[in-house]
């Protein structure tokens, strides 16, 4: 999200402050009377009836946004618009981030912590899909500029109704309508692309991709990815290619998907998410173990504190049967983070499926010694198992997990109840706490 949002950021940055916004009844009338114009047929063979049109749309869909700008302050705001006073003010969390929200009868602002203008959100427009509508005009406009005298304006237009789309798109990623967002980049980039303009915006064509991922939508999204690809626009690090192959794998197509992460390794070796996802291909997919620590060790390398790679590197030595290996990957994590409770629950899990393991094969033996020595086996891995579940324990954060990681310890302390008081009083403690969870 932080790359998609560095991206848009700097869209917002350059938003000039607009001091002669038109108040609603004078930008009501102006469309009325362009509409009307680009309705009489004489009329409407000329450009410059359609520039009008095109221009009063646009004032249209300024005017219930107010005189305010993004990063305006709240004194600048009242003072450009005369001390309208907001119907209310409430306190807001957006994204992790705290914000005053101020409603007005068109539209709401949004003030983040430094009491700057972080959100403009339109509630009443005076036209719906009023830049559409402008988009439309100006391509008409330019059509009947045969002669290209108004190819300036017409351009300016463009550049700032995509400006325009794209900022709306920023608010609605902003605001969590990710499905609205990836729409609005595809306006954005519509606009850039339309004569006489004809440029390529390969930012909002990737984030048109992006936002359509979020929101699930993979057709969507691998359509833009797609056209990002295709044009050389790779995203921050080569994220087109981690995001296209996520899709091919998601649509039942690993091997494709494992072409994109493999020429995207080449452009881009230092790629956290690329790296993480061959990773998973070979995990998964039963590949060469040679390439699959060869790509962790290229992961390390880049992220020497990132405590997952050692997790990743823990539950691969545990599927390879490398148990030593395991528990030394599994205890670098709480080296490089001791919050980090994951390597704890993997050494849990490795353990405890060991015992498991060692109880089935007991199950399954006749002769009496070899017996005893599983149940030994078992014994002691079960017993393994509990200090690291417990760790897990008190350093989770999420209830749902812990519930989980209660689940196993409980289980595992019910084996030797009888036999010692403090594996009782451990039992009684997980199933209490598994029975809230349920």
């Amino acid at each position: 999200m932080k790359k998609v949002l560095m991206v848009l950021a700097l869209a917002a940055a350059f938003t000039a402050a607009n001091a002669q916004v038109k108040s609603i009844p004078a930008a009501q009338a102006a469309v009325q009377k362009a509409k009307a114009d680009v309705e009489n047929p004489k009329k409407a063979e000329k450009f410059a009836t359609w520039i009008k049109y095109g221009q009063t749309l646009v004032d249209a869909y300024d005017a219930p946004a107010g005189s305010g700008w993004l990063g305006a302050n709240k004194n600048e705001v009242q003072l450009i618009s005369n001390n309208e006073k907001p119907l209310s003010v409430e306190q807001v969390v957006i994204g992790g981030q705290n914000y005053e929200k101020e409603v007005y009868p068109t539209r709401n602002y949004y003030y983040n912590e430094a009491g700057q203008l972080g959100i403009i959100e339109v509630t009443k427009p005076i036209v719906e899909d009023a830049l559409g509508q402008a988009l439309e005009a100006y391509k008409k406009a330019a059509e009947l500029d045969v002669k290209h005298s108004k190819t300036k304006d017409i351009t300016g237009a463009l550049l700032s109704i995509s400006g325009k789309f794209n900022e709306d798109a920023y608010t609605a990623y902003t605001l969590g309508d990710v499905a609205k967002a990836s729409k609005l980049f595809e306006n954005a980039a519509a606009a850039r692309e339309a004569e006489p303009l004809s440029q390529l915006d390969s930012n909002s064509i990737y984030n048109a991709g992006f936002t359509a991922w979020l929101a699930g939508d993979m057709d969507r999204a691998e359509k833009f990815f797609k056209r990002s690809y295709d044009i050389g626009y790779y995203g921050d690090g080569g994220e087109t290619f981690a995001k296209l192959a996520d899709i091919a794998e998601k649509g039942g197509h690993p091997e494709k998907g494992k072409d994109y992460l493999e020429e995207g390794f080449q452009k881009f070796p230092q790629s956290q998410s690329i790296l993480v996802g061959l990773i998973n291909y070979y995990l998964t997919n039963n590949g060469s173990t040679d390439r699959l620590f060869e790509l962790l060790n290229e992961a390390k390398k880049n992220e020497p504190n990132n405590p997952s790679l050692y997790y990743v590197e823990g539950n691969i030595c545990n599927q390879l049967g490398k148990i030593d290996e395991a528990v030394a990957a599994y205890d670098q994590c709480s080296k490089i983070d001791p919050k980090y409770a994951f390597g704890f629950i993997g050494k849990g899990q490795m353990f405890y499926n060991q015992a498991i393991k060692f109880s089935e094969e007991a199950q399954n033996e006749m002769d009496d010694a070899k017996y005893m020595a599983l149940v030994e086996k078992f014994e002691n891995s079960l017993k393994s198992c509990i200090e690291p579940f417990e760790q897990a324990y008190n350093l989770l954060q999420d209830e749902q997990t812990k519930v989980a990681v209660a689940e196993y310890l409980k289980n595992a302390c019910f084996r030797f109840r009888t036999a010692d008081a403090s594996y009782q009083e451990k039992y009684d403690k997980y199933a209490a706490v598994v029975a809230g969870g349920k």
